[in-house]
């Protein structure tokens, strides 16, 4: 049986198309949990009309099949709360600041 530290761990290899960054040290996952062979993932977008939503979604999915034990994987798109800044994970602020994208 898969563990949610292994979806997570997916999740983390996960990259956001706009920044080297991946979507957990973005702060984009709000939650991932494991029932059985299925996962479930609570996912949002540092914007409503972000054009990479698709791409993202799909990478997710595979991500997370990818995990020994998941056959499933439901994605739910969160708006509230609202993405901000203030998600970005340290190492994230680290590599950003890198490239001149956070203070």
């Amino acid at each position: 049986m898969a563990g949610v530290e292994a979806v997570w761990e997916a999740l983390g290899k996960v990259t956001d198309p706009e920044y080297p960054l991946s979507i957990v040290d973005m702060g984009m996952v709000y939650e991932a949990r494991v029932e059985g062979d299925r996962a479930h993932v609570d996912i949002t977008f540092t914007s409503i009309g972000c054009p990479a939503i698709d791409m993202i979604c799909s990478d997710v999915r595979e991500a997370v099949l990818a995990v020994s034990g998941i056959s499933n994987v439901e994605l739910e798109i969160v708006w509230s709360p609202p993405w901000s800044k203030d998600r970005i994970s340290d190492r994230g602020r680290r590599v950003l600041r890198m490239y001149g994208v956070v203070n």
